[in-house]
């Protein structure tokens, strides 16, 4: 079994093991390394940091730390040896998981777990991932990220039909 730490900010609100989504925010998952920059691919970040991100501010709900990761050699461990479920349950609650890289069979548990999966081409900061999550939110979010915003129960601006292709 996949060992899992959870590291969040203490607050004086005794919280739960998954911390309360802050009302009208999307809960954001960014696939890490050094909790600096998304820089992982899903099978090997060591770390997830999640965020609530709404249009005007973020911010950081836990850090979700593995000690069991793949070592992207491609090669499949043996059988019994889960590693994936782990992670998605682990990232329960989130909306967004932003990574470098992710497999077939891992981005079907995430969407099955109403995660959206969202491949990066390549590192940046996490401050840049929340940026850019923070301006789709403020302009006409996108199709597919105005039915994430639906299920999650959150509220986006409305495209006007000049935004819809």
């Amino acid at each position: 079994m996949t060992a899992i730490r959870r590291l969040s900010l203490v607050t004086d609100d005794i919280q739960s093991p998954a911390p309360e989504r802050q009302a009208g925010a999307l809960r954001v998952a960014i696939a890490t390394q050094d909790m600096k920059g998304l820089n992982a691919h899903f099978g090997s970040a060591k770390r997830f940091a999640v965020y609530d991100v709404t249009p005007d501010d973020w911010r950081f709900v836990e850090a979700a730390v593995f000690g069991d990761v793949s070592d992207e050699s491609g090669k499949h461990r043996s059988e019994g040896d889960d590693r994936i479920s782990p992670k998605v349950e682990a990232l329960n609650g989130c909306h967004l998981l932003f990574c470098l890289a992710i497999g077939g069979p891992s981005a079907a548990k995430l969407v099955s777990a109403k995660i959206h999966p969202i491949k990066v081409p390549q590192a940046q900061s996490i401050e840049a991932v929340l940026s850019r999550t923070q301006t789709m939110l403020r302009t006409a979010p996108p199709p597919w990220l105005r039915k994430v915003l639906a299920e999650a129960g959150v509220t986006a601006k409305k495209p006007s039909f000049e935004d819809e292709d």
